[in-house]
């Protein structure tokens, strides 16, 4: 199948994010995990999902590339209990520190291996950032490398009212290529639960991909 490197910043909107990773392993798919530090907070606060963030990465090149396995475990195991089991996450989670600058993902000779990035949920911070060009972090960084090697890069801000900032932000993206898929669930569905509403989103963003799902009901002529 193929890899997606999957970013959470620090936006309200945990859940799509996870809701994306669980679908994306359940097909098989290889999953490249960045968590900005505002992010692990989200994750706490809104799903009770404690990771314990790992220490600065080392700079060195050549440093030890992969953190403590934990937040893997941690991440496949909230998961297991929150969508069942019994689906299988057949695909592979790899955690990267959003502060490792060494990782191979801020380069745009990995991206061959690489089928799209998604932000999910994009906090305003960091879309400004990818938008100015800065790459003060790794999930900066990836995401400039997608837009320079002209491949699929996705994001989801979760954010209201918008700025007129935040909206010129979004457009200086959406012109340099990237999808621009707010977190705003329909409601021709009849949603009953939040899940049903994250799943949407998730959903939205395997459309966006050309990715088949049936992670809601489509809309039909009545």
């Amino acid at each position: 199948m193929a890899t997606y490197i999957t970013a959470l910043t620090g936006a309200s909107g945990a859940v799509y994010g996870i809701r994306l990773i669980r679908e994306l392993l359940a097909r098989g798919d290889d999953v490249e995990l960045l968590i900005s530090p505002s992010g692990f907070l989200l994750l706490e606060e809104e799903l009770g999902l404690y990771l314990e963030k790992p220490a600065p990465a080392r700079l060195k090149r050549g440093g030890d590339p992969r953190p403590r396995p934990e937040i893997e475990k941690a991440v496949r195991a909230y998961l297991e209990r929150a969508y069942g089991a019994e689906t299988r996450l057949k695909g592979s989670l790899r955690f990267t520190p959003s502060d490792d600058m060494t990782s191979r993902l801020a380069s745009g000779g990995c991206l061959p291996e690489v089928r799209a990035m998604i932000v999910c949920p994009c906090s305003m911070g960091t879309l400004a950032r990818i938008s100015a060009g800065i790459s003060a972090s790794l999930i900066e960084r990836a995401a400039d490398c997608m837009l320079k090697e002209r491949s699929a890069l996705v994001l989801v801000p979760r954010e209201t009212p918008l700025s007129s900032i935040h909206l010129e932000n979004m457009l200086r993206l959406s012109r340099a290529g990237a999808v621009i898929l707010p977190a705003m669930p329909a409601f021709y569905t009849h949603p009953k639960t939040t899940g049903d509403m994250a799943a949407f989103i998730a959903g939205k963003i395997l459309d966006s991909l050309k990715i088949e799902n049936n992670l809601y009901n489509r809309w039909k002529k009545r």
